[in-house]
């Protein structure tokens, strides 16, 4: 997502963004494939998984975490696009809502996370590591015709403050059971916690991710 760098402060380096705005955040091909999903302790967890829906639905969810330099995850998901090892991302966790391997009819926050969300803190691209598969997209152009995003801020009450709006990104890369995706779009619902440190983000997203020409 985007948070303009009149809301946010230095980040933990001690470095202002390099651009005016910050990037947050604030995804298929037929056929069964072996995905390799890290847990939370860092180790790869082999499960397979179908094709999704098109479009499918997953909630981007929990703290986010530094991806130190050197520490992304292994073959940097088999994606081309972005470079998970670079130092400029941040990984919170992906729920399944709709669409998507281990998707409930209700809202699936509370149940196993399915996967990693990968964004830089600068910059426009993020990736999805999912079930089956990776996905790479970038944030959408901002320009005075096409803003590609809302984002309004609203104070918690303890020094912090919610940042909620609507994102545009375009898929340019995508693995496994998501091939065919690729050229696609995901609309993005975020509301993200700027805690009062600063420097610390909260994240609830809805993405609704869509193949080419939906």
């Amino acid at each position: 997502m985007i948070i303009d760098h009149t809301l946010t402060n230095r980040r933990a380096s001690g470095q202002e963004p390099a651009n005016n705005q910050r990037r947050m955040l604030i995804g298929g091909a037929m056929g069964v494939a072996v995905a390799a999903v890290f847990s939370s302790s860092g180790q790869v967890i082999a499960q397979e998984a179908e094709a999704p829906n098109d479009p499918f639905i997953v909630l981007l969810k929990g703290l986010y975490v530094p991806v130190k330099q050197g520490q992304g995850p292994r073959s940097n998901l088999g994606l081309s696009t972005v470079h998970l090892s670079d130092g400029s991302y941040s990984r919170t966790k992906i729920y399944p809502i709709f669409g998507i391997a281990g998707s409930r009819s209700d809202d699936n926050r509370d149940g196993d996370p399915i996967g990693n969300f990968f964004v830089q803190f600068t910059g426009s691209l993020c990736a999805y590591q999912l079930p089956g598969g990776a996905i790479a997209m970038s944030f959408d152009p901002t320009t005075p015709s096409n803003p590609g995003f809302s984002n309004i801020p609203h104070p918690d009450g303890v020094g912090g403050q919610f940042l909620e709006g609507t994102f545009e990104l375009t898929i340019v890369e995508a693995t496994g059971v998501y091939r065919a995706f690729k050229g696609g779009h995901n609309h993005m619902v975020d509301t993200l916690h700027q805690l009062p440190d600063g420097i610390s983000f909260d994240e609830d997203c809805f993405c609704h991710i869509s193949g080419k020409g939906r």
